[in-house]
């Protein structure tokens, strides 16, 4: 007799679905066809509203990056068939995994079916299992959550607009989850085990206090201390170049117990108090237009676009199909162009790819104007 716990394997071995690199549908292990980038294109939609109906309308502008021609209904229905062809291949029945239903299609696939469900899954637990100090087994679960990953979200879709939206809106979960990771690791004591990975992520995310608090602390437990002051200084020099603010008191308060050769009790003491607080600090803000008339930004990020998929939609038509999306970056908000054709300024210049806002920004996209607030919790 299959245990439980077999056979919820089992059936997820049978059919799985994949975003968290390029979009695949696999049976048994094994990658199924599913043609050029347009049936991709409307699966990948159909999995980022799974369970919902998605219209035709919708799906068609995934597939043709928003420029469908006139007949798209019957290339769309052509597309459909393919991928329950796709689906044939496994031991379900495709017209009720994919359905048609008025006024597109739903595609029903569970939690174990799903890379992304299954990656949130285990980040949720391995954060809950952090909070709870259990530090071995929130490293095990949040490492499984990374393993989910296999590239850059919709890596074969790159360039259509609904998909470079959606994946900038996961890159703050991604980020997350691999701190969090970081930190249990930290607090297993194996620090050195980390230390690599953590210069890289200050490289690409120089701005993020918790990850210099990390690997300032790493490398202070690894016994380098003298780099870890290092790392102090570049911190400071940067935040005052870019930002022209100094470090958090938190962090002032981490360099100053290093330079007192202070101990750092990380599994039990105030120091992971203080990194696990500084992690879970999210920034909350809104857009206030010139009419007062405020917009918050909602935990997933703020899509601001032509198109009426996104959160704020701008009829402008200096303003692109997805033109930028602001979203929550740790502690602080950031602003990301969208490779959009006419820019984002803010205070009046125009950004490439993203930048910080600070209280009292003026974000200009077409002939729209706001000012960015920060919320205090």
């Amino acid at each position: 007799m299959i245990g439980v716990e077999e056979n919820v394997e089992a059936i997820r071995d049978r059919l799985d679905f994949n975003v968290l690199g390029a979009v695949d549908l696999t049976i048994d292990g094994v990658s199924q066809s599913l043609g050029g980038s347009k049936p991709r294109a409307v699966l990948a939609m159909l999995l980022i509203r799974r369970g919902r109906v998605v219209a035709a309308e919708t799906l068609a502008a995934a597939a043709w990056d928003d420029d469908p021609p006139p007949d798209y209904r019957a290339s769309l229905h052509v597309i459909v068939s393919k991928l329950r062809k796709a689906l044939g291949g496994a031991d379900v029945n495709p017209k009720a995994v994919l359905a048609t239903a008025t006024p597109g299609y739903r595609l029903s696939v569970a939690d174990g079916d799903y890379d992304l469900a299954r990656f949130r899954e285990l980040s949720s637990t391995g954060g809950r299992l952090a909070e709870a100090g259990r530090f071995e087994e929130a490293s095990t679960a949040l490492s499984q959550a990374l393993d989910e990953w296999k590239g850059p979200v919709l890596d074969d879709l790159r360039g259509h607009s609904f998909a470079d939206a959606f994946a900038a809106t996961l890159e703050e979960e991604l980020l997350a989850t691999a701190s969090a990771r970081t930190q249990a690791e930290i607090a297993c004591g194996r620090a050195e085990t980390v230390i690599s990975s953590l210069i890289g992520l200050t490289n690409e995310h120089p701005l993020r206090e918790p990850l210099w608090a990390q690997l300032i602390t790493a490398l202070y437990l690894a016994g380098r201390q003298s780099d870890a002051l290092d790392a102090c200084r570049r911190l400071r020099t940067t935040l005052a170049d870019e930002l022209g603010i100094d470090p958090s008191g938190p962090l002032q308060d981490l360099e100053k117990r290093i330079l007192d050769q202070e101990p750092l009790t990380v599994a039990t003491g105030a120091m992971t108090l203080t990194l696990i607080e500084q992690q879970q600090r999210v920034a909350t803000g809104q857009l206030r237009d010139r009419a007062g008339t405020a917009v918050p930004i909602p935990p997933g990020g703020l899509r601001i676009g032509r198109k009426n998929t996104n959160d704020l939609v701008l009829r402008h038509q200096n303003v692109s199909r997805y033109h930028a999306i602001v979203v929550a970056a740790g502690p602080r908000c950031e602003i990301r162009d969208l490779q959009s054709s006419n820019g984002t300024l803010i205070n009046g210049e125009r950004i490439i790819d993203s930048v910080v806002l600070s209280h009292g920004d003026v974000i200009r996209i077409g002939s729209t104007e706001w000012s960015f607030e920060v919320v205090e919790p």
